[in-house]
């Protein structure tokens, strides 16, 4: 599709990752993203050619794979767009100041009271692995997401330890749902943000550039959830404002899509043991405190937690199966370059892709085609444990009667909702070299800082699991 009539100054910066750049128009509800390149590379004329291909598979997969397993409902591929050459550098030039490292975020005040509110929040990866492949078994207590806490704190990237797991989130038990959320507030990281009208309000752009206050977003919301301003000021406020703000999170993600095409893929279900991180802020208020948790709720299956759960789960053997069946597959293109283009490494994301992902249990029968068939199933599941939520929320009346499947109904307001997913580029082939050492770096310092924390704190005459005789005397 080629469009021909656009203005720079009707689109604003929205916000950039490593491989891309979005922004959004003013008026519309329409955005733009790009794909980033480094401005030295080695082979530029390469890389530009490789452009149209990116961009195809980009779209494909979500289309023909991820819509399918995710639900239409949640989905929305895109399309791939020419533009003008002139647009792109007058939007490059205007959006330049407001990029990272470069500027803060800038809060707008807008006109109007109640413009409509977008919580993007990325859930990460719910259960603890189950594979026989595991090497750590750190890996079958600990989720993933709590033990790289330690180590993005120990590089610097973050300046706290955020008490939110995503095994808690992901419970369907809505006292764990609550702490999972309450602790993203409290530490949201790169992990939740929250826009007003399409400008951050909330959220950290990396770890430099954070808005965290929550009086300030109380203050933001107020309007939303208690319209007729029945609400005094102060701490009291804010906590209100803020469970308001977690309860209409939590209908919304474990709300059932109804209308929503799923695709023919198996469920798994997570075990009790895989549903429980030892490092959990809940699971230790639960120690400390003794309260009464009631287990089993569960997720329903079409809300968007259960559809990404279930995706995320395709992935039945961990890093440390997949591995080695990286090194086969790389060994046998080494002797066989062509057979790349045969074993989709590259795509082409069609419905031959898709198919393979179906087959979840046959057995290792040491060919190169069963490997790239579970390397297949792992990228795709490492999409959706990297993918983000977005809820979009609108103020609505309740004589304007909307649709009951699209409305949430607080203590004293009415939203009408929509919920969506994003961030489903697949990842690149090349990658699991480097998500294997990262595993292991991640699990070593865990390991190592938390060894080192029980050392400090544990006095010398008592050690855990150490074994003692205790002796009753009669007094």
């Amino acid at each position: 599709m080629e469009v021909k009539e656009l203005d720079g100054n009707e689109w604003k910066y929205h916000g950039e990752g490593n491989r891309s750049l979005v922004v959004s128009h003013i008026q519309h509800c329409q955005v733009l993203r790009f794909l980033k390149f480094p401005i030295e590379l080695a082979q530029p004329n390469k890389a530009l050619e490789e452009v149209p291909r990116r961009l195809k598979n980009v779209v494909d997969f979500s289309k023909h794979v991820m819509k399918l397993l995710l639900g239409h409902n949640f989905v929305q591929p895109g399309e791939v767009i020419q533009l003008p050459l002139d647009f792109v550098r007058q939007l490059a030039l205007k959006i330049q100041p407001e990029r990272p490292d470069l500027t803060k975020f800038q809060t707008s005040h807008q006109i109007e009271k109640r413009p409509p509110l977008c919580i993007e929040i990325k859930p990460k990866c719910g259960f603890i692995p189950f594979s026989s492949h595991i090497t750590k078994d750190i890996k079958r207590r600990v989720c993933r997401y709590c033990m790289h806490q330690h180590l993005k704190v120990a590089n610097g990237k973050w300046k706290r330890i955020s008490k939110y797991c995503p095994l808690d989130l992901f419970s369907g038990n809505k006292q764990r749902m609550y702490i999972a959320l309450k602790s993203l507030l409290q530490e949201p990281q790169n992990n939740l943000k929250i826009f007003k009208n399409g400008e951050l309000i909330f959220g950290c752009k990396d770890d430099q550039d954070c808005l965290m206050d929550l009086n300030e977003l109380a203050n933001h919301l107020k309007v939303y959830f208690f319209p007729a301003n029945g609400v005094v000021s102060g701490p009291q406020c804010t906590r209100t404002v803020i469970s308001e703000l977690i309860h209409v999170i939590t209908v919304a993600l474990v709300s059932n899509a109804d209308t929503c095409r799923t695709g023919d893929m198996k469920r798994t279900r997570v075990s009790e043991e895989r549903s429980h991180c030892e490092a959990s802020h809940f699971r230790k208020e639960v120690l400390r405190s003794g309260i009464h948790v009631v287990e089993n709720s569960g997720l329903s299956k079409g809300c968007v937690l259960s559809r990404i759960l279930q995706v995320q789960m395709l992935d039945m053997m961990d890093i440390d199966g997949i591995y080695p069946l990286y090194l086969r597959v790389q060994q046998h293109l080494e002797e066989f370059p062509k057979d790349r283009s045969r074993l989709h490494l590259d795509g082409p994301y069609n419905e031959s892709f898709y198919e393979s992902l179906s087959d979840l249990h046959s057995q290792d029968d040491e060919t190169v085609d069963y490997a790239a068939q579970k390397i297949h199933q792992y990228r795709v599941a490492t999409t959706a444990k990297d993918c983000s939520i977005m809820i979009a929320l609108s103020p609505c009346l309740l004589e304007e009667r909307p649709e009951p499947g699209t409305i949430i109904q607080t203590s004293r307001a009415c939203v009408v909702y929509s919920v969506s997913i994003l961030d489903l580029d697949p990842k690149p082939y090349e990658n699991i070299a480097h998500q294997y050492k990262l595993d292991g770096k991640i699990i070593n310092h865990y390991v190592q800082s938390t060894r080192a924390k029980k050392d400090v704190t544990t006095p010398n005459f008592y050690k855990e699991n150490e074994e003692c005789t205790l002796f009753f005397h009669s007094v």
